[in-house]
């Protein structure tokens, strides 16, 4: 899926500490819901992708890659794609997800939103 496709999506997870405001994870999830979009998030908030009520479309990975293969191994919940965000990506998380067959794209949802959404 396509970065333009995934801005298109609607209920996101973001994976890393959503509550530190210094971190890329807290600016991502700010942006994203003041533009509209609806937004969970896990690592600090929820401890599992597993506890996201509802359905989801994109898993944002913005996390240590060791902690984001972590999550994504005890992933159950479906969802559309993932992105991985500059710095979260290793070659195992990346293996792991060509094993299972999860879509994937590295990219930056602050980049999408900037390309792709009238943001506020």
């Amino acid at each position: 899926m396509e970065l333009e496709k995934v801005m298109k999506q609607h209920s996101f997870v973001i994976v890393g500490d959503t509550l530190n405001e210094e971190k890329y994870a807290c600016k991502i999830k700010h942006k994203m819901m003041a533009n509209g979009y609806e937004v969970h998030s896990v690592g600090k908030e929820l401890e599992s992708i597993n506890d996201v009520p509802g359905e989801l479309d994109i898993i944002d990975l913005c996390i240590h890659p060791i902690k984001g293969l972590k999550l994504m191994k005890e992933c159950t919940k479906p969802f559309k794609s993932i992105v991985i965000q500059p710095g979260a990506e290793s070659a195992e998380l990346m293996a792991y997800l060509d094993e299972m067959h999860y879509p994937y794209i590295q990219g930056c949802l602050l980049v999408g939103l900037s390309l792709f959404v009238e943001t506020e």
